[in-house]
């Protein structure tokens, strides 16, 4: 009998081609190591957020730059105009001094009570203030002691009790510390313990 051609013959065995080994009709090669076209797209993205990032980085330290410098100028604005009312109103204490005396003798009159009240309304105006008053604390930050006086069983810290001439400040700064007189509290008698009273008799007896 003759056996038709191919029949019984064992079929030749077939290449398995690995899942990381493919080949395409056109013969690439597909798998694992094949490009990536996601992580291509995804760079440009990546690079435009980091270029993003350091723009706004950039727009927030010039804002704070900004107001930084914003705040110096009004800080040495602020101080050049107290200074200039500082180097204007210094000379007028003189004369706001002279109107105190006057009105120690008496109470003002006429036109120069209008002067007085008028020159006093326009330097408060401007920022000049008065302090110092009989019974405030002493306080030797603007108070200037010219002298203690004595002790006074109503105080209890020391406490000015004559005014010789008034303090005034611009704002915080003080232009001239209040020249006052104060009182001391009086000191509280020693109370003598038994021990103490023990040594003196000790001491007594040995002279």
């Amino acid at each position: 009998m003759t056996q038709e051609p191919g029949v019984g013959e064992p079929e030749p065995p077939v290449e398995e081609v690995g899942h990381d080994r493919l080949e395409t009709p056109d013969g690439f090669e597909t798998g694992a190591s094949a490009p990536s076209s996601t992580s291509e797209q995804l760079d440009p993205e990546s690079e435009l957020k980091a270029q993003l990032d350091e723009r706004t980085a950039d727009l927030q330290r010039l804002q704070a730059e900004f107001v930084n410098y914003k705040r110096r100028v009004d800080r040495d604005r602020e101080l050049v105009r107290e200074n200039a009312t500082y180097a204007a109103l210094t000379p007028i204490i003189d004369v706001l001094d002279t109107i105190d005396r006057a009105r120690e003798h008496g109470p003002l009159e006429g036109g120069f009570k209008a002067v007085a009240d008028q020159l006093e309304r326009v330097v408060a105006g401007v920022g000049l203030i008065k302090f110092g008053a009989v019974g405030d604390a002493f306080d030797p930050t603007i108070h200037d002691a010219l002298s203690h006086i004595g002790e006074d069983p109503e105080v209890e810290v020391t406490t000015c009790k004559v005014i010789a001439k008034a303090g005034y400040k611009i704002g915080e700064r003080v232009v001239r510390a209040a020249q006052v007189l104060v009182v001391d509290p009086v000191n509280e008698p020693v109370t003598e313990t038994p021990a103490d009273a023990a040594v003196d008799i000790e001491a007594e007896s040995d002279d």
